[in-house]
Parts: C-alpha cells; sequence; structure tokens
C-alpha cells in the first residue's frame, strides 16, 4: 500500500485563478509520481460560496464547487480529493468521515499556508508540514501574535523565501526555524514548448494582490501596485510589447488608463489565466516574462521566487523580475534576469530580445534544474525520511508547540 500525504491549501476559494491552481496541483501530482497516494483537501466557508457574478450561493450550487470539480476531474483527481464547507458539513469529492480516516494514516500533511485547521484531518497525520508561500506577510503577522498566520501546531516549517533567517534579510523567524523550498513545478505538465522568435514580454497579476500593506516595527511594506507605478514608463524605453493578464479594480481606473497611456497592452485575466489550461497557454503564447514583485518581497529581500516565473522558465521563456534576493539561491543573467532600477529592466529587456535563443534555452535549464518536482519534492522527502514510498522510515521530528492559534 503506498503511503498517503495530505496537500491542503486554497484552490476552490480562489476560482478562476489558474495560476493559484497549479501552485496546488503541482504538489499533488509531484509526490504521485513519486510513488505516493496523494489527497489534495480543501476548507471553503459558506461565507465565501458565490455564483459567477459574485453574488452569495449555497456551497453545492457556488461556482467555488464547480471550479474545485472541474480542476480535480481535468488532472484525475476526483477520487483524491474533497472541498469541506465549513458550517453545513457538505463536501464535493470524498466525505468528512472517510477522509478522517484516511488522515489518521496519512505520513504527511503538506499545509499550505496554513489552510487545514479541521481538528479531525489536522491531527491525524503523522507529520505536519507548513508551507510558507506568502514569505514576509506569514513571518510579520506570527510576529504580531493576531493568527492570521495559523503558524501552530505545525512539526515543521518551510518557506520559498529562501533568505529568511540569513544575514541581509529583516523578515523575523520568531523562533521558528524557516527552512528554504522552491516552488516545485510538475515538469510532465509544463514541457519545453519551442518558440521561432521573441514577440512580447508578458504576466499575470493582480493589481493590489490578496492582502492590503503591512506595517511592522513602524515601517509599512507596499503591494504589487507600488511597484508598477515605478517602472509604468517601461515601454516607453524598449520597443517591444508589453502585456499584462491585469485584474484591476474599477476603482483603479487612473492606474489602468496610466499602464494603457504608457503602451501597456491589458489582457483579459479570466479569458487568458481564469483556468489551469488557459493559464499554461497565455505563459507558452508568450515570448518572455517581465513582472515586478509586492514591495513585502523587494524590501525585504526575502528570496521570495514566483511559481508563475517558474513556470515560464519551464516553457522555455526567459524572465525578467524584480530582485527580491533570489539571486542568492538561483543563477541570474542568462535566461533568468533580475532587475532593481528602470535602467535595469531596459538593459534586461534588450539582451533577451537580442539573444533569445540562448535566453530561452537556458530558461529552460534553470527550470529542471531548481524547480522539477522530482528534485524539489524528493529532496524534502529524504530530509523526512520518506523517499521510499515503498519502505517508510518514520520522520524523526518532535512536534512544535502551537504558538499561535491555528
Amino acid at each position: 500500500m503506498k503511503p498517503v500525504v495530505l496537500v491542503a491549501g486554497a484552490l476552490a476559494n480562489k476560482p478562476s485563478n489558474g495560476g493559484n491552481a497549479w501552485t496546488r496541483l503541482c504538489w499533488v501530482l509531484g509526490l504521485r509520481r513519486l510513488g505516493f497516494d496523494a489527497w489534495f483537501v480543501e476548507q471553503i466557508s459558506a461565507r465565501d460560496c458565490t455564483d459567477a457574478c459574485g453574488a452569495p450561493a449555497p456551497f453545492a450550487a457556488s461556482a467555488n464547487s464547480d471550479y474545485f470539480r472541474s480542476v480535480m476531474a481535468r488532472f484525475g483527481l476526483g477520487d483524491r480529493s474533497a472541498l469541506l464547507c465549513h458550517e453545513t458539513g457538505e463536501s464535493v469529492g470524498t466525505g468528512l468521515r472517510e477522509l478522517a480516516a484516511i488522515a489518521g494514516r496519512a505520513e504527511l500533511l503538506v499545509n499550505i499556508s496554513g489552510h487545514l485547521g479541521h481538528e479531525a484531518l489536522f491531527s491525524g497525520p503523522r507529520v505536519r508540514l507548513y508551507y510558507d508561500d506568502d514569505p514576509g506577510h506569514t513571518q510579520f503577522w506570527h510576529a504580531s501574535g493576531n493568527g492570521a498566520a495559523r503558524c501552530g501546531g505545525h512539526d515543521l516549517y518551510y518557506t520559498v523565501g529562501g533568505n529568511i533567517g540569513s544575514p541581509g534579510c529583516i523578515v523575523p523567524s520568531d523562533g521558528i526555524v524557516w527552512r528554504p523550498l522552491l516552488p516545485p513545478v510538475y515538469l510532465p505538465e509544463w514541457p519545453a514548448v519551442p518558440k521561432a522568435a521573441f514577440d512580447r514580454f508578458t504576466t499575470v497579476a493582480s493589481w493590489r494582490g490578496a492582502y492590503g500593506t503591512v506595517t511592522h516595527a513602524g515601517r509599512v511594506f507596499g503591494q504589487k501596485a507600488h511597484e508598477f507605478r515605478r517602472f509604468a514608463d517601461l515601454p516607453s524605453r524598449v520597443d517591444r510589447r508589453f502585456e499584462i493578464a491585469l485584474r484591476i479594480d474599477d476603482g483603479d481606473s487612473a492606474d489602468r488608463e496610466r499602464l494603457q497611456t504608457s503602451g501597456w497592452d491589458l489582457a483579459e485575466p479570466d479569458r487568458h489565466a481564469g483556468t489551469p489550461d488557459a493559464y499554461r497557454t497565455y505563459i507558452r503564447d508568450s515570448g518572455a516574462e517581465f513582472s515586478v514583485a509586492q514591495g513585502i518581497y523587494v524590501d525585504t529581500q526575502a528570496g521570495w521566487f514566483s511559481d508563475r516565473t517558474a513556470r515560464y522558465l519551464a516553457s522555455g521563456r526567459p524572465a525578467l523580475v524584480q530582485d527580491t534576493g533570489f539571486g542568492r539561491t538561483l543563477p541570474t543573467g542568462l535566461g533568468l534576469l533580475a532587475f532593481r532600477s528602470v535602467d535595469e529592466a531596459v538593459e534586461g529587456a534588450r539582451r533577451i530580445a537580442s539573444d533569445y535563443a540562448a535566453h530561452a534555452a537556458a530558461a529552460r535549464a534553470i527550470a529542471v534544474e531548481f524547480f522539477d518536482t522530482d528534485r524539489v519534492l524528493g529532496s524534502l522527502l529524504r530530509e523526512l525520511g520518506l523517499h521510499e514510498p515503498r519502505r517508510v522510515i518514520r520522520p524523526a521530528v518532535a512536534p512544535r508547540e502551537a504558538t499561535v492559534t491555528a
């Protein structure tokens, strides 16, 4: 019998977000490839269930449930997944009673951003691993004691912020040992797709992101919108097309107008990135990525690296992205270029366009070496003593006392 691993995270909570779905899917698909019986589990509140127009809807008839069903079916996970409604006890996929029994024999829970809090499921797995994909937010929230990070009760803590706890990174560890882990990409679903010539820079973005600004020790850390404004005039300085599949509210119409006036093409995000397949097609149809990062990642130099950028690289698409300190972990200069200033962004764009074939080949090579699920998850499983699915060695970890209410 294959050892069981549960992966928990928000997917139906963020319908029409194909990129977010891939971050969860790659964990499950990668673990299955490595020989584990991997399940995907998600909780949702009835108050967050809406119809396709955003109006409140019952759980069973919600766009959230429909999105969950379609994504799970698309990747053959219909019988290895569950979406649970917190208030009503309803579910899509496996029911709570059966799932609790499965959790009770699970070797590992991968809890992305501390999503899973249901006691019957959370307490079952032998080892509970917290995976932080919002470095800075997670640690500042944890340090403030407000409980938003949901760190409590886990045995091990991993983060995509590769510099946390090292000199030069101002993110507080606050007593937790944060271990670095790059975002895994399931390469069988993300093969390199040859492109004859460079055409345009693209990215997929939300203007303000899921969270507001964060204040810590009297310092305010900004959003992606603040960084985009610094580079708004870039297209006027580079003789290339720049496009964003941008989710931006009507209240930010002045920013939208400035982007368009400055030469940015704005694509419809629901059409181009609303499903995992649409998102992948949009990246494959691009020439390269250009993107800024959230201010909190830039200012803290946490080493955050976007899972979206990792998928551009996997597709053989070079990436020109704002520096968050990831150069300590990843090779830069060919295939992956980091910038801090407008001048550096201009120079990077010109370099990619002038030697596209070399940058495209290097992009794929970086993905294979650093982001392949076989490598990223294989290394993690070796650390946990779970690298031989047929002969599981119990991980020797002592449960950490809960320091924050989950």
